[in-house]
């Protein structure tokens, strides 16, 4: 295992003095002094050796390490790493996919991103140097390129996997460059440049993303994909010619969220019931409704995946196709080539479908075909942009959808939200004060928590989000409600007599300590709740 099979016992940091890591065999010469001089004094594993023969460390708890090794791994390599911590360490198996999990979580250069960007210079070729140098590494962590601005925009993504990151903005601006990661729905400055960085970094991720690095004027869609430590990402890059120069967003897929299914959603009681009775409907109409980023495609995917039994014959058209999932036929479109979600559902419905899901439905053209395909026998999942359930039903209407149609098609409808969640290490309760009592319908003293901030969650008091939603099931009073033209008010006072909407969903969660107050309020429909609903909330 050892290059000349002769590795001399290791010892790092104080005992090989400072700022050594000695060489124990694990790497080559050359390779272990690149190591060395990029990780001074860290008790670890290169990641090209982890990689490579199954072995990574796992988080330190107390004074003694722990070693992962995965299933099917030579033994043998942990004499190496003995040799190369110099210390003792547990040993526990694990099978692939947990080890790519710890790889992924260990490796994924914490903070190697901030130390990165002061480093990058400007040069007069920097820009032809960037458009020739395509990245030939497939995985971040294991890319041998010492470009700065490559290994700047590599730490920054790796950094972002690692903190669940769903969006990325690079913002030009006079003063400097902006890096902003949208964590758990909330945007936070992470890094500030100098403002001369700004063309070199666009251009390196445009280059990654294939898109025409001389083209500055107008918009550009691209996307990139990668690996980090065995997770596949897949990162959407969106380019907007602004006035300091070209604002760049990288929106972040984890291919991993494709496989949750409907018991981890976190959809549970009514809209859980009602979700899996549309399901179960042999045609008509699901609708999935909120606002950009509130979790509609994840609901949809995991529907598909609840039906996806190989007895169904599913095909998609989505803008864009955001997982691959197997046995499903997805279609992408392309307006430029006329492929819109009208036509692309048109030419489904000739692929003899069982279940058809449509990304959203934006205009009266498609709302009528999606109408047409459910009636002839067909389940039909899609989303739409309103605030509630209550609201689809009427956006449908403004797309000219006759009401006697739409009344025997409907099925169910599902609003949702993404409340952030509080970090259950430091939260603190306290007394609901008379505002938030008032709000959301409390009795003054009521005990609910708030979020204070720790190392856990990056002082923010958060960690994660958490579903919030309400659903309607079409039966025979809202059918006569919608095809008699009823208002939302009356269609909701129906809906929400014995199901929770989406307020008292948010107090519910509140209640249990899960989310804050601010958080309830925000998603809360207080404009369209009844005074008696809240009070009883």
């Amino acid at each position: 295992m050892s290059e000349n099979g002769q590795g001399a016992p290791a010892q790092a940091g104080a005992q090989g003095g400072e700022g050594s890591v000695q060489n124990p065999g694990l790497l080559p010469a050359q390779e272990h002094e690149a190591f060395a001089s990029a990780h001074p004094r860290a008790i670890d594993i290169p990641y090209g050796f982890a990689r490579k023969h199954g072995v990574v460390l796992l988080p330190q708890e107390g004074e003694r390490l722990s070693i992962a090794v995965r299933e099917g791994s030579d033994p043998r390599v942990l004499l190496e790493v003995r040799r190369h911590l110099a210390r003792s360490f547990d040993v526990s198996f694990v099978d692939q996919a947990e080890f790519d999990r710890h790889l992924s979580n260990h490796y994924a250069m914490d903070g190697s991103a901030a130390a990165m960007a002061g480093s990058i210079e400007m040069g007069a070729d920097e820009l032809d140097m960037l458009a020739a140098d395509m990245p030939t590494a497939d995985d971040l962590l294991d890319s041998a390129d010492d470009a700065p601005a490559i290994r700047l925009i590599n730490g920054i993504i790796a950094e972002a996997a690692r903190q669940g990151v769903s969006d990325i903005h690079i913002e030009p601006y006079e003063t400097g460059l902006v890096v902003r990661m949208r964590i758990d729905g909330v945007l936070r400055e992470t890094l500030r440049m100098p403002p001369h960085v700004a063309p070199v970094v666009v251009s390196r991720v445009k280059v990654m993303a294939r898109l025409d690095i001389a083209e500055r004027r107008v918009p550009q869609d691209g996307r990139i994909g990668l690996t980090l430590g065995g997770k596949l990402l897949d990162v959407r890059v969106s380019t907007l010619p602004s006035r300091a120069g070209e604002r760049v967003v990288l929106r972040i897929l984890d291919k991993e969220n494709a496989g949750i299914t409907l018991d981890l959603l976190g959809m549970n009681g009514v809209p859980d019931r009602i979700f899996r009775e549309g399901l179960s409907e042999p045609n008509g109409i699901i609708l999935v409704t909120g606002p950009t980023g509130s979790g509609k495609t994840t609901t949809l995917y995991a529907g598909l995946r609840q039906l996806n039994d190989g007895s169904r014959n599913i095909l998609t058209v989505e803008d864009p196709v955001e997982y691959a999932m197997e046995g499903v036929g997805q279609t992408q479109v392309n307006a430029k080539v006329g492929l819109t979600f009208a036509a692309g559902l048109r030419a489904i419905l000739r692929q003899d479908p069982d279940v058809v899901m449509v990304g959203e439905i934006r205009d009266r053209e498609t709302a009528e075909i999606a109408v047409q395909a459910s009636l002839t026998g067909h389940l039909v999942l899609s989303t739409v942009h309103t605030n509630d359930a209550v609201g689809a039903i009427t956006r449908m209407r403004d797309m000219r959808v006759e009401p006697f149609l739409l009344a025997s098609t409907l099925r169910a409808v599902i609003a949702q939200r993404l409340v952030r969640r509080l970090c259950q290490h430091c939260r603190e309760p306290v007394q609901a004060d008379k505002s938030a009592s008032a709000l959301l319908g409390f009795d003054p003293g009521t005990i609910i928590y708030r979020a204070r901030g720790c190392s856990e969650c990056g002082g923010t008091g958060y960690k994660g989000r958490i579903g919030v939603f309400e659903a309607i099931r079409v039966d025979d009073t809202i059918r006569r409600l919608i095809n008699d033209g009823g208002d939302e008010s009356l269609i909701a006072r129906h809906a929400f007599l014995n199901a929770p909407n989406l307020g008292s969903a948010a107090r519910a969660l509140v209640r249990d300590g899960q989310t804050t107050a601010e958080e309830a309020i925000r998603v809360s429909r207080r404009d369209s709740v009844d005074a008696e609903t809240i009070a009883d909330g």
